[in-house]
């Protein structure tokens, strides 16, 4: 007769509290490698965001900085017939002053003049031009003309071009660069904060154009654009969230709204070119055929943030003022509603700050023409901000890529104002429960 077999000894207490540390252990240290590739991530996201930006500003904050010249120019009878101030050439009159200034005489073909001219902004010779026209006894005086130099005089008052290059490797050559220099030391030329920047619209001469026409003309786009999208995005959320019968066409309904948020913005491009311009003959490259497209494209973000908004209130809001005798209508319009506004009012400017900077549906409505004016009306033609810094971006001139990066600045500052609103209406109004 054998012995019974000895039960097996079990895990001690210690052992079994070795084990819990361990596993305690091994989770912490996945919690905390957890943090660090969160924090990783957010550092990595700053980064790429610092370079954008930084990249952005030193490209673009030049433009903000202006350099004028001050040129007193005698207005000859022999050149300017009063009786017909348009048969003269202001330009050339300008740079035979400026020639004057710096000592220098000109030959017979006017070799030195057309090098002078290269300095100068056109807006001086219009200047002097409405001077006379303005007052023709100005003809045998001397009068001053004062405007920005041309795009290349200013970024080799900025820097940008090396005057130790060959001059075959850049615009100025060694004489007009002495001009410069002479010209600044005299005192003729003085830099200053680019007022024209924002308060002039699009111009061929890069000194000359300003942003101001685009951001009218995005103002204008937008205001189409909340007009339509926010009143019928809401009303049409309201619906489906609190009196549509919950059946497969409403379930269709849903479903396609958001398919519809994740379109290409370029194909409701082409559906506003086929409908509002082929068919209904709005005017191409206006505010209004703009306002259109993006009140379209902005839609079904307005009704999705409007449905999230109506389901985060409470549905005891409901219950009460239905108890109390309420009808239906009046629950949504006078309680639900009223609370889910914050969230509603967000939804839309965050859907109308992600409409002011879509270009690929703007592109297909012809807004991408050159307009070196202000829109008076929502049918005139228009340009935008985004569209601008494409217009800009692709021009051969280096003046305009510095342009380029100061009008994404004013696109962003347009942004952060508008995510600012958001915000502030949020905190305003928002409710805890």
């Amino acid at each position: 007769m054998t012995d019974a077999a000895l039960p097996k000894a079990g895990p001690t207490p210690a052992d079994l509290r070795a084990a819990v540390a361990a596993r305690l252990k091994a989770r912490r240290a996945r919690e905390a490698r957890f943090r660090w590739y969160g924090r990783l991530a957010i550092i990595a996201a700053l980064s790429f965001l610092a370079v954008l930006l930084g990249r952005i500003v030193t490209q673009g904050y030049t433009t903000f900085l202006d350099y004028r010249i001050s040129v007193p120019v005698y207005v000859d009878p022999a050149r300017v017939d009063p009786a017909d101030p348009m048969g003269a050439n202001y330009d050339l009159l300008v740079a035979d002053a400026v020639l004057a200034r710096l000592g220098e005489q000109d030959d017979a073909r006017g070799t030195l003049s057309g090098k002078a001219m290269q300095l100068l902004s056109t807006d001086l010779g219009f200047q002097l031009l409405d001077k006379v026209r303005a007052d023709p006894g100005v003809v045998g005086q001397t009068v001053t003309v004062e405007g920005s130099v041309r795009a290349d005089a200013g970024l080799y008052y900025k820097g940008a071009v090396d005057a130790e290059l060959a001059q075959e490797d850049r615009k100025l050559d060694d004489q007009q660069i002495a001009w410069l220099d002479r010209l600044q030391d005299q005192g003729l030329v003085s830099s200053g904060f680019n007022t024209g920047f924002l308060t002039r619209s699009d111009s061929t001469e890069p000194e000359q154009a300003g942003v101001l026409g685009a951001v009218v003309g995005s103002a204008m786009m937008l205001l189409v654009t909340a007009l339509l999208s926010v009143p019928i995005g809401v009303l049409a959320a309201v619906y489906l969230e609190e009196f549509s019968p919950k059946n497969r066409w409403t379930s269709v309904i849903e479903v396609n709204i958001n398919n519809l948020a994740a379109v290409p913005s370029i194909v409701y491009g082409l559906l506003g070119l086929a409908v509002f311009i082929n068919w209904l003959a709005v005017p191409r490259s206006s505010p209004l055929v703009g306002g259109l497209v993006l009140a379209l494209m902005s839609l079904p973000t307005v009704i999705i943030a409007t449905r999230s908004a109506l389901k985060a209130v409470p549905p005891s809001i409901r219950e009460a003022a239905l108890g109390v005798g309420a009808s239906k209508t009046q629950t949504v319009f006078h309680h639900v509603l009223p609370l889910a506004m914050p969230g509603v009012m967000t939804g839309s400017i965050l859907s109308l700050a992600h409409a002011l900077g879509e270009t690929a549906p703007l592109l297909m409505v012809g807004m991408v023409s050159f307009v070196p004016g202000v829109p008076a009306g929502f049918t005139d033609a228009a340009t935008v901000l985004p569209v601008q810094v494409f217009i800009w971006e692709n021009a051969s001139e280096r003046a305009f890529h510095e342009r380029t990066a100061a009008a994404i600045i004013v696109l962003l500052v347009f942004m952060i104002v508008m995510n600012l609103v958001a915000i502030v209406l949020r905190r305003r109004f928002e409710r805890r429960w």
